[in-house]
C-alpha cells in the first residue's frame, strides 16, 4: 500500500519535505533504507537483525509501503527455501543521498551534545 496523501493541496502536499517525510515518517523507514545503502541486497531476516527493537509484523508493513512508494525493490527466487533479497532504486538511492545532510548534523549534534553534557 502507498503512502497516502494528505488533503489541502492538489497533490495532497503542502511542499517538498512534507512529500519527503510522508514517504520515510516513522521511526524505522529511515534505518532500513540506511541498512540498505550499507549492503544493496538483503534479506528479510539480515533487515531484522541490523534493527533490533523493529518486530516482524513492522518491518514486513514498511518494505511493503517503500515498495509501493518506489524506494525498494522486492525479488523473490523461485528456490526452495524461498528467497527474497530488498534493495534500493534508483528513487531509494537518491533519497539515502539526500539524507546524508540530516545524518551529518545528527552525528554533529549528538558529539556537540555529548561534549556539553561532560563539560557541564
Amino acid at each position: 500500500m502507498a503512502t497516502l496523501n494528505r488533503p489541502g493541496a492538489p497533490d495532497g502536499h503542502v511542499c517538498g519535505i512534507d512529500m519527503a517525510m510522508e514517504v520515510i515518517g516513522g521511526k524505522w523507514k529511515v534505518l532500513i533504507l540506511w541498512a540498505l545503502h550499507e549492503q544493496p541486497f538483503r534479506r528479510f531476516g539480515e533487515l531484522r537483525r541490523l534493527l533490533p527493537g523493529i518486530t516482524e509484523k513492522v518491518l514486513a508493513s514498511h518494505l511493503r509501503e517503500l515498495e509501493a512508494d518506489g524506494i525498494v525493490h522486492r525479488v523473490s527466487y523461485d528456490e526452495v527455501p524461498p528467497r527474497v533479497e530488498y534493495s534500493l532504486t534508483d528513487d531509494g538511492r537518491r533519497l539515502n543521498d539526500a539524507l546524508q545532510p540530516l545524518a551529518a548534523w545528527g552525528r554533529e549534534r549528538s558529539i556537540a551534545h555529548g561534549m556539553e553534557e561532560r563539560a557541564g
